[in-house]
Parts: C-alpha cells; structure tokens; sequence
C-alpha cells in the first residue's frame, strides 16, 4: 500500500455513481462478510466514507438470541436490530448481503425491504424471484451478485419477463473472492473464468439493456489496492466490492484473534476448501480447517436448518457454528473466510485510513478509466 500522500488532495477522483434513485459518493462497496464479520459496526463507518456499508444476513439467529431459542425469529430480531444500529451511526448508504442459499432468504428479504434499507445484494445462488417482495411503497434497491455473463443474462431476462423490472446494478464476483465461489474447483485458477475476462462480458450485458435502464457493473474478488480499482474500472465496470481489506479495521465488527489471522497469514495459508453449503470457499488455513479434513468435526445433529442445501449427515462439518465460533475468536473451532490477497494485510487500520490509501493509490495508477 502507498502511505505518503495527503488525501485531501483526492476526495473528487472516484466518480460517485447511482444505484436506483441513490447516489454512492465513493464507488466502493464494503463485502457482506458473515457470521458477524460486516454489522452495523463496519457496515456504517464505509457509509460515512461515501461508500455502501454492508451487514450480512449470515447467522444473526445466533448472535441475537432471544428466550426461548428460536433461531429463525431470532434472525428476524438481529436483522432489524442491525439495521437500527447502523442507522444512528450514519447518514450513508447501508444495504444487506442475504444468500440465496439461506433457508429464511425469504424472511429475511421481507425484513430488509420492511426496514427500509437501502440495498439487498443477493448471491450463493440465483435469486431469481428477488423482486416479487418489493411493495409499492418500497425504495429499496436490487443488485444480485453472479460469476458469469451468462448468469446476469438469464437473471436479467427472468426478472424482465416475470416483473418487468431489472437489477439497479450487478456485483460480478471473481475467483479470487473470499468465501463462497460460483466455480467449479477446476475454474478457479483458470485464466479464462478470471474476473478480468469475465466483466467486459456482464457489462456488454448490462449494455444491452441501456435503454431501459442503466445498470452499473460492479467487480469483486480479490480487489485490495486503488490500482485494482482502476484496473477494473479501466475494464468498464463502474464500481468495485471489497471485502478482506475492510477485516482488519478498528470497525470491523470480527473479534481480534479473527483480525489478527488476515494479520499473521501468508500467501501459502491462502486455501480452497469444500463448504457445507455445496460451493468451493476460500479460506485461511488453520487447525480446525485440518480437524475437518481428518473428519473429526462431523455435526452429529442440525439445530439451525440454516442452509436449504446443507444435509448434516453428509456434511463435514456445521459452517454456521464454525464460522460464529471463528468470529468471536475461537479459532481452534471455526476457521476464516478471505480473499486471496488478504495475507497483504499489515496491522488494524481504521476504515478511513483504509480509505484515504486507496484514494491515493488510485490516483497514481496508470490505467485510464472509460468514461
């Protein structure tokens, strides 16, 4: 990262852009990272830099829980509670990351368009009847996250022909991303389902669609430098996700130890490991990661029914417990999603800092962005 320039030479070199009716200032969205990795904490300091802050929907049920246990309620009470939370912390653009995969996706959609928020980004899965819970009165925007130009095609189709409506935006997820991948195992390093290759191709999708409306392209997976955000803006998307850049900051809402794994990994830690939910994951190795390939961590019951494809009898281990545990620093029972460039990171930074060094990192790439 470069650190010797002053910021405020670079508040106005990111062009804002729109989704929907609102304007995002800085075009940087904060990656949904669950089980509580982005809450309202993390969520709403990217909002007050000007970008979108996002809370995952992953597993509320288990960090607010309520007497009697009921975890799909409790998932309902956390969402809304988050979304309280960032809301007296800013001012900004706040939006929800919930998997398709979820088993209470639906839930958890009606709860977010109830309260108002901002943005819905829907992936691990097609959410292909996303817009059939938007009301009248409803102002929130849609942006599903796809692997393929192929995926942003039949989706946009879907959604033009069952609601006559298409996405305010498209987040176009790469192989480099951390946690779940829409890839097969054999593509991930594949140079030609690199995200590189992959977004000219959605924003030629998008393109088609201009006259109905303009749907901006936004690149994600393994963005974590402002010369990255050039690049791929140089390549037509008009904004970019990130994610593991955003863990190892004062806000993020992780525990110290989740922090200090980014902090102390190396590019070898850097992992591909099978997931419960049916999708490749990449993550950081480490000892509970080497339990489950011995087969020591196979759940013996299944007390959430969180994932509509998770079978515990097959299954090699409950992701929602060990991601949960990992969040609050219990790393010999859980494990960390990352992205494939988060052993770059060098200590606990705040949001803005984060910020300010892309900003200036950008503003010295050398790569032109289309217009």
């Amino acid at each position: 990262m470069y650190h010797g320039i002053h910021n405020n030479l670079y508040y106005m070199v990111m062009k804002s852009f729109f989704i929907g009716n609102k304007e995002i200032k800085l075009p940087i969205i904060q990656g949904g990272m669950g089980v509580g990795i982005s809450l309202s904490g993390l969520a709403s300091s990217v909002a007050n830099e000007g970008g979108i802050g996002v809370i995952s929907c992953a597993g509320l049920g288990l960090l607010y829980k309520q007497s009697p246990r009921d975890y799909l309620k409790d998932c309902i009470w956390g969402l809304k509670e988050e979304i309280r939370k960032a809301r007296e912390k800013t001012k900004g653009i706040i939006g929800v990351n919930i998997m398709v995969a979820l088993s209470n996706f639906s839930d958890m959609v009606k709860t977010a368009i109830a309260e108002k928020v901002d943005v819905i980004f829907a992936g691990a899965g097609l959410p292909l009847d996303l817009p059939s819970y938007l009301t009248d009165e409803s102002n929130t925007s849609l942006v599903p996250i796809v692997s393929s130009s192929r995926a942003a095609r039949i989706l946009c189709d879907k959604w033009k022909t069952n609601y006559n409506y298409l996405p305010d935006g498209i987040v176009v997820e790469g192989p480099k991303a951390g946690g779940h991948l829409g890839f097969k195992k054999e593509q991930i390093n594949d140079s030609h389902y690199a995200l590189e290759e992959i977004i000219p191709e959605v924003v030629s999708v998008a393109k088609s669609y201009s006259e109905e409306k303009n749907i901006p392209v936004i690149a994600a997976g393994g963005i974590s430098t402002g010369e990255d955000i050039s690049r791929f803006m140089s390549l037509g998307a008009t904004a970019v996700q990130m994610g593991s850049i955003f863990v190892p900051t004062e806000e993020c809402d992780a525990s110290d130890e989740f922090k200090q794994t980014y902090i102390n990994s190396s590019e070898k830690d850097m992992m591909i490991i099978e997931s419960p939910v049916g999708m490749p994951g990449r993550a950081i190795d480490g000892e509970f990661i080497r339990k489950v390939n011995s087969g020591s961590e196979k759940p013996k019951s299944c007390p959430f029914h969180c994932i509509k494809t998770c079978d515990y009898q097959k299954s090699p281990y409950c992701i929602i417990k060990a991601l949960y545990n990992a969040a609050k620093g219990n790393m010999k029972k859980g494990y960390a999603f990352a992205g494939t460039n988060a052993y770059l990171s060098e200590k606990i930074r705040s949001v803005k800092e984060v910020i300010e060094i892309l900003k200036a990192e950008y503003q010295l790439s050398k790569y032109d962005v289309l217009e």
